[in-house]
């Protein structure tokens, strides 16, 4: 909860980063940060074979590009996020000079009401200012923003919120730094919370290129399909509360797949799966192509609503992936081939 409740717009990331050091630090046997901004806790660094585990702690927002004169703010998406979701939204403004609330404005329908195909260009955030020069005192162009909304809790099972990709999956490569460190293991672990996923994945290029790993997971969210009018026949049959999803495709390890299937069976755990035929989008994609190529799979959290303030995930969900990623790494010897053609 603390880390959804800390703003970390892409490019903006520094404030979660510090708490998610300052968790790790208690466990982790070495901690590493870059000039990207990614952070890294590690176990058993004089290992050869290196697990590498990524979590983005980066969320979608949005960036000022104009301040008018009446004091109204324009922007622009940082990040794949929807204007439509965002009309009559409250935001927090990141402004240079101090954080304010804002309202996005909403075209009242006795005036005619929101236009059916609604751009960033129609949109504006009002924070009360009177003028440029008022708000230019706290804002400038180029600030970030987010949603202003706070995470909470749905039935005692269902966590909603904004930024839960990926803020999730920076959390549960923590989770999993933090049980392994209570086991004997044989691998190097390089847990990552990344920056940068939703705009560019350089955050995943940066960590993967300097751990050099033998393998490296996304720890990712994916596309729940169980709410009404989501076509199953297209986008598949992911539910919450029914597993991890894996992703199977042409950039996916198919031996790190069937090591990450034999813990679930060993946990008589459930997973779902989703195809990935030519790239994942996310930080897996990038870390593939580090050094001399990283072997790569992806494990994903079923999300509802995905890149919406009310993105929804399931706590027994969580708590199955930590468990699946530590027991498939606790049970790695550190001399087993990722090599599809050798058996």
């Amino acid at each position: 909860m603390e880390l959804l409740t800390t703003p970390s717009p892409s490019s903006m990331e520094m404030a979660i980063q510090k708490k998610w050091m300052a968790y790790i630090k208690p466990f982790a046997h070495d901690i590493r940060t870059d000039d990207a901004g990614n952070v890294i806790g590690v176990l058993n660094p004089e290992a050869d074979f290196k697990v590498l585990l990524a979590g983005h702690s980066d969320e979608i927002g949005f960036v000022i590009t104009r301040i008018e004169e009446d004091g109204f703010l324009r922007f622009s998406k940082m990040g794949g996020i929807s204007p439509k979701i965002a009309v009559g939204m409250k935001v927090e403004i990141l402004g240079y000079r101090k954080t304010i609330t804002g309202v996005i404005g909403a075209n009242a329908e006795h005036h005619g009401g929101v236009k059916d195909k609604v751009e960033f260009e129609d949109l504006y955030m009002d924070c009360g200012a009177r003028s440029r020069e008022e708000i230019a005192q706290f804002v400038q162009v180029g600030d970030l923003a987010v949603y202003k909304r706070d995470p909470e809790w749905l039935m005692d099972r269902y966590i909603t919120g904004r930024g839960l990709d990926n803020r999730t999956g920076a959390f549960i490569v923590a989770e999993v730094l933090r049980k392994l460190s209570e086991k004997q293991i044989h691998v190097g672990v390089y847990a990552a919370s990344t920056v940068n996923e939703e705009t560019n994945l350089g955050g995943a290029y940066f960590a993967a290129a300097g751990v050099n790993p033998t393998m490296a997971i996304a720890c990712d969210v994916t596309f729940a399909t169980d709410y009404p009018g989501v076509n199953q026949t297209k986008y598949g049959d992911v539910k919450l509360e029914h597993g991890p999803v894996l992703a199977k495709g042409a950039p996916i390890n198919r031996k790190i797949n069937g090591l990450i299937e034999q813990s679930a069976k060993a946990l008589n755990m459930d997973i779902q799966y989703e195809l990935t035929p030519r790239n994942t989008g996310t930080d897996a994609d990038r870390m593939r192509y580090t050094g001399n190529g990283v072997p790569i799979a992806l494990v994903s959290l079923p999300l509802r609503y995905m890149h919406s303030p009310v993105e929804t995930v399931s706590i027994k969900d969580i708590e199955a992936e930590i468990d699946l990623l530590v027991h498939m790494i606790e049970h790695l010897s550190g001399n087993e081939s990722l090599n599809p053609l050798v058996d």
